[in-house]
């Protein structure tokens, strides 16, 4: 997909889309590797900017919760493995952070969108959330996010999936 074309986000059902990339210790996390447990795949802009800081740190706040569901927790953004360590160590966030340098999977996600800020129009990430079940499909999805209460959000989504699931 070029980034003259339209973002299209998985759907409810569909298979996620797979993917390997390096976290913030430089090991590689392939979706494959979250099979048989609920995944939740956030998509941040950038590490240690203001939202993305209060994304991260209730979904850090909110860890022993969806660790309680059989669920971890996975951010993505565009910068390096690098940033995402020094980002993970400010904020003692204890989850993965992968590192999406050449945008793939961010575009395979539709979230790598134009974004427009002072009339100049950039590609960036856009802030989206998935929740992917234990057999690797799309349980729900979250395509525009507000930081604040989001992890909320998205733990009472897994606790109602869990429930239709009967896991």
């Amino acid at each position: 997909m070029n980034e003259t074309t339209a973002p299209v986000m998985p759907a409810v059902g569909d298979p996620a889309p797979d993917f390997s990339l390096p976290d913030d210790t430089g090991a590689i996390r392939n979706l494959a590797d979250a099979r048989g447990h609920w995944l939740v795949l956030f998509f941040y802009p950038k590490d240690d900017t203001s939202g993305c800081t209060t994304e991260a740190c209730e979904f850090r706040d909110a860890l022993a919760d969806f660790s309680h569901h059989d669920a971890e927790v996975w951010g993505i953004s565009k910068l390096d493995s690098e940033s995402k360590a020094r980002f993970k160590e400010k904020f003692a966030l204890t989850f993965p952070l992968l590192a999406d340098e050449d945008h793939a999977i961010s575009r395979a996600y539709g979230t790598w969108v134009p974004k427009v800020q002072y009339g100049k129009t950039t590609m960036g990430v856009k802030r989206s959330t998935f929740l992917v079940d234990p057999e690797g499909r799309i349980a729900h999805v979250w395509p525009t996010v507000t930081p604040e209460g989001h992890a909320a959000q998205v733990h009472a989504e897994l606790e109602r999936a869990q429930a239709v699931a009967g896991t």
